[in-house]
């Protein structure tokens, strides 16, 4: 099935990113791995893979892998998957079947039926916090907004325009689907373990960023 292209954002994934794509080998979509030039290692070790392509990013950060994947992204559908193996692509199906009606569709791990093996307390209360203050100042009525387990139209990821390219891009997705009338569901999913067990989010940096660009972009509407 090619209408849909996995979109991968891979950040020093030696370790993980091979697993994981031989994980995916089963399920037919097209595979779009975004990486840094410079991480060498994870090149080298997804090098005996040939039904993937590689986008070499122009800009550092997790926004920008996501922003320069999708302007390369030519099938009908998208969904951002992360290198980590934490996101389980058992629900990928699922989720492409929800969004023939809407626009995007965003995985949730605090819905009944979801969960995570990842998340510690203080990304627990971190992301109920910035998941309220989208629910309230936004009206996004989503319960897991920094998660980016996400499907959607390409055609309408590439009309978002984002610009963020840091993890801000979390809560810019949301917050510009709502602000463009866009239609989006949540989905209960499961949060694996990553396989490397490292995770790349620094709570109490990124998560100060967030709020600010939460705060400039209710100021922008």
């Amino acid at each position: 099935m090619t209408k849909l292209t996995l979109l991968i954002p891979a950040n020093k994934e030696a370790e993980s990113l091979p697993i994981f794509l031989k994980e995916l080998e089963k399920y037919k979509y097209r595979k779009l791995v975004v990486l840094q030039s410079e991480d060498k290692e994870t090149i080298e070790s997804i090098s005996d893979f040939h039904d993937i392509k590689i986008c070499v990013q122009e800009e550092r950060g997790y926004g920008s892998a996501l922003i320069e994947g999708i302007k390369k992204i030519d099938t009908e559908f998208f969904c951002i998957i992360n290198a980590d193996g934490s996101m389980h692509p058992k629900y990928l199906e699922e989720m492409l079947n929800l969004c023939k009606n809407q626009d995007l569709v965003f995985a949730s791990r605090y819905l009944e039926g979801g969960g995570s093996d990842d998340d510690d307390f203080i990304t627990f209360i971190g992301n109920k916090i910035f998941s309220l203050l989208g629910n309230i100042f936004f009206r996004l009525n989503l319960s897991d907004i920094l998660y980016t387990y996400i499907l959607g139209k390409t055609s309408s990821a590439k009309n978002l325009d984002l610009k963020y390219n840091d993890f801000r891009i979390c809560v810019e997705i949301p917050i510009l689907a709502k602000s463009k009338n866009y239609k989006f569901v949540s989905t209960p999913s499961m949060e694996r373990k990553r396989i490397g067990g490292k995770k790349k989010v620094n709570a109490f940096k990124d998560g100060f960023l967030i709020l600010t660009a939460m705060f400039g972009l209710f100021f922008k509407r």
